[in-house]
């Protein structure tokens, strides 16, 4: 399993991603999931994976390939016009890569399955925020729905939809995220550091933080630490269940 996370703000865009992988209890190991096009000045792309790691490589050797040919005439992530573009270029490589090796992992207990959250921006238009399904869609982040996640999603969304709105701070989503990630990994084992996390400021075409926090981060174990003795703090202010309530509420009392 993994968890992904990426962020559509006012301010631009933040994402992360854990690095761990694993096939069985017994077979862990790490894996970077998150990739970077970047040409400063023009434009600024991350794409985070998550699902069958052979899947996702293949992928994203794929997007490096293309780009990296000559003529042809042929749209790559270096040519596309806008992040939209972008995602049609991933989806594509998604289904190629899915057609490529359907008939040989068709009876395979690990199917074919890679989706991407894709971030960033191009010149000449706003930051934009992607994410694609293993069937090769995929659907686009707003002001409604300004954040997307994948893979171990549910430790982690709380705390999200608590905190994020497109007008929170770059500064604050980071922490947020960070603090998603610590949740989701007291509860999952199939999550895990190091986290890589990386965000891009509107119209600064570049990234801005690019960070890999390792197993024995200070700043993100004193992250956790404060937001579990917070949560505490903030649990025992919270007001008594008044005495009786139980009885006084038909819906959740019935007589014998």
């Amino acid at each position: 399993m993994t968890y992904c996370v990426g962020v559509l703000l006012n301010e631009g865009v933040v994402l992360a991603s854990d690095s761990r992988t694993h096939a069985g209890v017994d077979n862990i190991a790490s894996f970077c999931k998150m990739t970077v096009f970047e040409r400063p000045g023009d434009r600024v792309i991350v794409l985070l994976s998550s699902g069958n790691l052979a899947g996702t490589q293949a992928v994203i050797s794929v997007l490096q390939q293309r780009g990296e040919a000559r003529g042809g005439g042929a749209i790559s992530i270096w040519t596309a016009r806008t992040m939209f573009d972008v995602a049609g270029i991933v989806s594509d490589a998604v289904r190629d890569v899915e057609r490529r090796d359907a008939a040989s992992l068709a009876e395979s207990p690990h199917p074919f399955n890679a989706s991407f959250i894709i971030g960033g921006q191009i010149k000449g238009e706003p930051p934009r925020l992607f994410r694609t399904f293993a069937e090769g869609n995929f659907i686009e982040a707003g002001p409604d729905t300004p954040f997307f996640q994948t893979g171990e999603t549910k430790y982690g969304k709380p705390i999200i939809d608590r905190v994020i709105t497109p007008a929170t701070s770059i500064g604050d989503a980071m922490k947020c995220i960070l603090v998603s990630f610590d949740s989701t990994m007291r509860s999952n084992l199939s999550v895990g550091m190091p986290i890589d996390l990386a965000c891009c400021e509107r119209d600064g075409l570049k990234l801005g933080v690019r960070h890999r926090f390792e197993a024995d981060d200070a700043y993100f174990h004193g992250l956790g630490k404060e937001w579990r003795d917070g949560v505490r703090e903030v649990f025992r202010r919270l007001p008594a269940v008044p005495s009786g309530a139980a009885v006084l509420n038909p819906a959740t009392h019935a007589r014998r």
